[in-house]
């Protein structure tokens, strides 16, 4: 749900009366402004409750989760040749449930070898497990399993509307929610919109502008010297892009509309798509990609590096943010251990579990 959707002002017809109301500097881009909702000092990220106070993903859901993950993490181990330092990155670490709990559930001669990073802007939390290493960036060189899990939604995006005119126009937004049209989105952003997601000439219509995403996952591949990276994320492919976007909110395990004022979550889908190709083409002799998703709305994404592959494969399940506590998780299931040996692509199979119901949107 947009915050258009939500009751809040928004698109070029209701400019004048927003401009009215506030000078040119309270107006920015989401991108910026969800940064800094996000990420600034006072950001929702840096919040003393964690993202676990507002929503659930399937890391906290179970430790089901964690066991799958600590298994991928030893089939990539013995494809590896069983390194005498193996790394797990956990990516957008939140407070290390994931890491942790993959440390627990490793057997005693992988976890011995087992170098684990958590990769996280917020500080470090009291009384973690010394073993994990905390950092705002991942390590460089490390050879093992990068795993970002709900990771990309949260890499700010600007988004873009389409005016009047039948022009795409770059969303501009205060830090109440309120929207209006600003410039015509141009340069970079017009080359990844015109391939990865057309805007008919309709007004109205929206798109999130995925390249910072395309950026941040290209450079996660880059920093693994051999290995496999993973990304799990609500998703979205070229072929059936939500007409209006998918930008929204959750607080307090509702979803909610997404206001850029850092007492709310703010997330929308991924291209991920777009994300898998620009991780096999960051000069590191990843090639190929493959696309699909099991239409669930959660896919992954992998990149094989080293091996002169990246894959996209199939994913699970039903969003796993806000979730029933009932069902449980869905673990990685692909075997990648053919491709890191080799050039040939990994066998794929489906991701499955049991249904699960998202919290009821609010009332419009």
């Amino acid at each position: 749900m947009t915050a258009k959707a939500a009751g809040t002002a928004g698109t070029s017809g209701s400019a004048g009366a927003a401009e009215a109301d506030g000078t040119d500097d309270d107006w920015r881009g989401w991108r910026e402004a969800t940064a800094d909702a996000l990420y600034g000092p006072a950001g929702f990220y840096r919040r003393p409750e964690g993202p676990a106070g507002h929503f659930r993903t399937s890391v906290h859901a179970s430790p089901l989760f964690a066991g799958a993950v600590a298994r991928l993490l030893c089939r990539v181990d013995e494809a590896l040749g069983r390194p005498a330092s193996l790394a797990f990155v956990d990516m957008a670490a939140g407070r290390g449930e994931l890491v942790t709990g993959v440390l627990a559930a490793l057997p005693a001669d992988v976890a011995a070898r087992t170098r684990a990073y958590a990769v996280e802007v917020a500080g470090r939390p009291d009384g973690l497990d010394r073993r994990i290493a905390w950092s705002a960036e991942p390590p460089r060189g490390v050879t093992g399993l990068l795993f970002a899990n709900e990771w990309l939604d949260n890499v700010p995006v600007d988004v873009a509307e389409v005016d009047a005119d039948g022009v795409a126009r770059r969303v501009l937004v205060r830090g109440d929610g309120t929207e209006r049209l600003g410039e015509l989105v141009g340069g970079a952003d017009a080359e990844w919109l015109a391939r990865w997601w057309p805007l008919p000439g309709r007004e109205g219509l929206r798109a999130e502008i995925g390249l910072p995403r395309d950026t941040a996952w290209a450079s996660a591949v880059s920093t693994l010297g051999r290995g496999l990276a993973v990304a799990a994320d609500y998703a979205h492919t070229r072929d059936a892009r939500p007409p209006f976007g998918t930008l929204t909110g959750f607080r307090e395990g509702r979803e909610t509309a997404p206001v850029p004022d850092g007492t709310c979550d703010i997330t929308a889908h991924v291209a991920l798509d777009a994300c898998a190709t620009a991780g096999g083409a960051d000069g590191a002799g990843l090639g190929g990609t493959r696309s699909g998703t099991d239409g669930t709305g959660r896919a992954a994404a992998g990149a094989v590096r080293g091996s002169g592959r990246t894959e996209r494969v199939p994913a699970c399940t039903p969003p796993a943010r806000g979730c029933s506590p009932s069902a449980p998780p869905c673990a990685p299931s692909a075997s990648w251990a053919h491709a890191l040996r080799s050039r040939s692509p990994p066998p794929t199979r489906r991701r499955t579990c049991a249904p699960s119901r998202a919290p009821p949107r609010p009332p419009s």
